[in-house]
């Protein structure tokens, strides 16, 4: 119930779409949080968490190397461009662009990538492999952590490096003793922290990205039209998103208690820019960027509580579980949601509802003792 509720609070409130064929459309996007928990939880005995997740960070990995060398045979202006410095600015979004999925969301699954590959790098090297199983590993989670870097969003490698320390701090706190554990802690924050470094001196920008951009223009919340160029010089920047914001909280408050409908809440935000004179972001018909506020504008008062509900169960997931990447992997969903709204996207729907289900199944699996920790191989 709690995985499905995003579904369900579709169908509760249907009637409120204006088009009920969008309606339609917009409810079979998520009716995936119907199925997924029904085959998944309720075949929970045979979910393989460890074997599931070793191979899609694999798979997810190599088809991120592919997809890189395609990019620097099929677009070798735009690589050479970035590696001399270059319109750095655009360089994660092209790449995006190349595979076909918004940047953000791809570096969300990317940052789940990275801190798994970093847990079974962990948990393999307490295992007496030969040299090139653990070669194969580390370069696993370098390669991984050099995409999230390379596709570059804020948000996804502040989640990546909680992520890590999350990873760090539960093999350390189970292996108090292990001195091992402890060197092999050291060296992957060294690790990072050179990966980290080098990617800084290739790409200067992001000392920009980081820093100065993200709080520039806080005095033209709500007045971006006032900006030269803000296409460029806010599209990304805090204060776009607190405009949105602004925008769609005072709507959401016009349409209380049970909002526009599921259908319509981005088609009234666009309105409403339009309404209100702002002309950059009617015209780049921003969606709201923030799940609790996008539901808020959808749902009423349920809406927020509803997505509050579906994205905490992670979190007790991760609790019960005592796993790492399970509470990282809250971490990560919840900050992304709120800079943006990926259960308004069909790939943030079905990338949630099937972990969910997969976690709520190794619990399920804990708790009739069925599994340990470290069988995932």
């Amino acid at each position: 119930m709690l995985i499905a509720a995003p579904f369900l609070m579709e169908i509760l409130f249907f009637g409120n779409n204006d088009s009920y064929a969008l309606g339609f459309k917009s409810l079979e996007k998520s009716i995936s949080l119907l199925f997924l928990p029904l085959f998944l939880i309720g075949n929970y005995k045979r979910i393989q968490f460890f074997i599931i997740l070793k191979a899609y960070c694999i798979g997810t990995t190599l088809i991120m190397a592919f997809f890189f060398v395609r990019f620097i045979v099929l677009y070798p202006e735009h690589f050479f461009k970035y590696l001399n410095g270059i319109h750095l600015w655009e360089m994660g979004y092209v790449f995006s662009d190349s595979i076909g999925i918004h940047a953000p969301a791809l570096n969300m699954h990317l940052a789940f990538v990275a801190f798994s590959n970093l847990y079974f790098l962990f948990e393999t090297s307490k295992i007496n492999y030969n040299k090139w199983s653990k070669i194969k590993n580390l370069s696993l989670f370098v390669l991984s952590f050099f995409f999230v870097l390379y596709v570059n969003t804020r948000i996804a490698l502040l989640a990546t490096l909680f992520g890590f320390v999350t990873v760090v701090y539960f093999q350390i706190s189970k292996n108090n003793s292990s001195k091992i554990i402890f060197k092999r802690a050291i060296l992957t924050i060294v690790l990072v922290g050179s990966v980290l470094f080098l990617f800084l001196q290739k790409n200067p920008y992001m000392k920009e990205k980081y820093s100065t951009q993200i709080f520039s223009n806080m005095d033209k919340v709500g007045k971006l039209d006032e900006i030269d160029h803000p296409e460029i010089a806010v599209y990304s920047s805090f204060v776009t998103r607190l405009s949105i914001w602004k925008s769609a909280w005072e709507l959401s408050l016009k349409n209380l208690p049970f909002g526009v409908g599921a259908s319509d809440g981005k088609l009234e935000l666009v309105k409403y820019f339009k309404e209100t004179n702002q002309i950059f972001l009617a015209e780049y018909e921003f969606p709201t960027h923030n799940q609790f506020l996008d539901y808020l504008l959808k749902f009423g008062i349920f809406g927020p509580i509803v997505a509050l509900f579906y994205i905490g169960f992670i979190a007790y997931l991760g609790i019960k579980t005592k796993n790492a990447v399970v509470l990282s992997f809250f971490f990560l969903f919840f900050i992304s949601n709120l800079t943006d709204d990926f259960l308004l996207r069909f790939d943030g729907i079905v990338f949630s509802g099937f972990w969910i289900s997969i976690f709520a199944s190794y619990w399920l699996q804990q708790k009739s003792n069925q599994v340990g920790d470290n069988i995932f191989l």
